[in-house]
């Protein structure tokens, strides 16, 4: 595995992403992100997927987060992928269904267990496995407006450790409006999910896929804040730094300061 070698610093991973796939409302495919791409915006709306490969039965347990993320990630992982490990990282989760259960509490009214069951943080990534069959490790995460790094930094562990290959499916949704003025960043609704594997594998010149490298430190007094900072939530800018060919991005999340590079 080479980090140093990359970024001149062990606080640094590098990976390569040999798939994407993406949905959002009025973004349904490939060419509609490529586009995307040249304009980015933050898609809001009320559309979700299909998902018409889904037995009704597992479907109808499938919000539209987890519809959104479930399409990304079939669109991405490979037959070959079976059996490698999932990490699923989302700053909020399912906070509209979460927001359901806390009215009725708060109206003394009984909470369905169904939906108190299907708003933990890990339902989404335990419906794909149930869907898929899919009996492989995967990892729930959240890590603020950093989830997207803290989430790459555990998929690189576990390339490390030897798996072949990690998914990330990476998702959010417009946060109800009470909790409008907590937010601290753009509000979006999207699912994108990565194919990741080691920096060095295949090692050749022309190995398929994006090489990435993500360097972080000590956040600086004066920020550099990214350009699309005012205009994605910093997860879904992660997805238009892939997507834009751009050669590196700079951001600030968490108290700490964020530098993506490609590489040739």
């Amino acid at each position: 595995m080479v980090t140093d070698q990359l970024m001149g610093n062990a606080s640094s991973i590098a990976f390569r992403v040999t798939g994407w796939a993406a949905w959002a409302p009025g973004l349904e495919t490939a060419e509609d992100w490529q586009a995307w791409a040249r304009q980015p915006f933050a898609p809001t709306g009320e559309a979700m997927p299909a998902l018409e490969k889904v037995p009704a039965m597992q479907r109808r347990r499938i919000d539209r987060l987890g519809r959104a993320a479930i399409q990304a990630l079939g669109g991405c992982r490979l037959a070959e992928d079976a059996g490698q490990p999932l990490v699923f990282v989302s700053r909020h989760g399912d906070v509209g269904r979460s927001y359901a259960l806390l009215e009725a509490l708060g109206g003394q009214e009984s909470m369905s267990p169904t939906q108190f069951g299907l708003s933990v943080h890990n339902a989404i990534a335990a419906l794909y496995s149930i869907v898929h069959g899919e009996r492989a490790n995967y990892t729930a995460l959240a890590g603020g407006c950093a989830s997207v790094e803290t989430a790459l930094v555990e998929a690189v562990g576990l390339l490390a450790d030897g798996a072949a290959s990690v998914s990330l499916m990476v998702c959010d949704s417009q946060a109800p409006q009470a909790y409008a003025s907590f937010l601290d960043e753009p509000d979006a609704f999207f699912g994108f999910a990565w194919r990741l594997v080691a920096d060095d594998a295949g090692a050749a010149v022309d190995a398929p896929g994006e090489l990435l490298s993500l360097h972080w430190g000590e956040a600086s007094a004066l920020p550099d804040q990214a350009a699309d900072a005012d205009t994605l939530p910093n997860a879904l800018a992660a997805h238009h730094f892939l997507l834009s060919g751009a050669s590196r991005r700079r951001e600030q999340a968490e108290g700490v300061q964020w530098c993506w590079k490609r590489h040739a």
